[in-house]
């Protein structure tokens, strides 16, 4: 457990303190972003233009404040992928499309510069607070697995994919079309329309080369 610099008793409520909440939201997303997980509660009220208190009796924490941040900005990376599966991928009829269509939403979401950044916060302080990994891979990695496992799943009950060990197909993929632009994105070599959509109908192509059956449930 990490230890809080204080406990809010009760998280302030109202249009007042939603709009102070939001403040200091935006406010330290921008100072992480910009200074590192090392930025200063101080700073960060003083950009929101809250006092100091207000920030630890919304958040009560600066680990707590972080968490939400990182929770809302891979809400919003997620969203349209984990609705495309849950919508699509299950019952597909044109699993290579579908697939397709679900990557390019899940890399949209993630290679923006604004997730790569503070997965890049994230990444550089986990020699100090190993949490904030374990943070990042519970609210985003595998939160979206348990999504892809559960489709993969139903694909493989009818027929549509043959694959022994779902969970370790749903890393496959991800690695396949997710990681190079985590990879590159992260380093400010971010790869360009033209490679990002070759990279994802080429890792689509080489999965379900892997995991298409032998012989396809309709072939007689």
């Amino acid at each position: 457990m990490w230890a809080a610099e204080q406990t809010p008793k009760r998280i302030p409520s109202g249009d007042r303190a939603a709009r102070k909440r939001a403040a200091i939201l935006k406010a330290a997303t921008d100072a992480f972003l910009r200074d590192g997980y090392g930025v200063g509660m101080d700073t960060i009220a003083a950009e929101a233009g809250v006092a100091k208190v207000t920030v630890y009796n919304h958040f009560g924490s600066k680990e707590a404040l972080f968490i939400a941040i990182v929770g809302d900005m891979l809400d919003r990376a997620l969203v349209d992928s984990m609705h495309l599966i849950e919508e699509r991928l299950g019952s597909s009829t044109d699993v290579r499309a579908d697939l397709i269509a679900i990557c390019e939403a899940w890399v949209a979401g993630h290679a923006t510069p604004e997730v790569l950044a503070l997965h890049n916060v994230v990444l550089g302080s986990m020699p100090r607070l190993p949490e904030l990994g374990r943070t990042w891979q519970e609210l985003g990695p595998d939160r979206f697995h348990v999504v892809v496992r559960t489709a993969l799943t139903r694909l493989v009950e009818r027929g549509e994919l043959a694959i022994d060990d779902v969970p370790l197909a749903a890393i496959q993929l991800s690695g396949l079309v997710l990681m190079p632009h985590i990879a590159y994105g992260s380093t400010g070599a971010a790869p360009d329309a033209d490679l990002t959509s070759r990279l994802i109908t080429g890792g689509v192509d080489m999965f379900l080369a892997r995991y298409r059956p032998r012989t396809r449930p309709d072939a007689g």
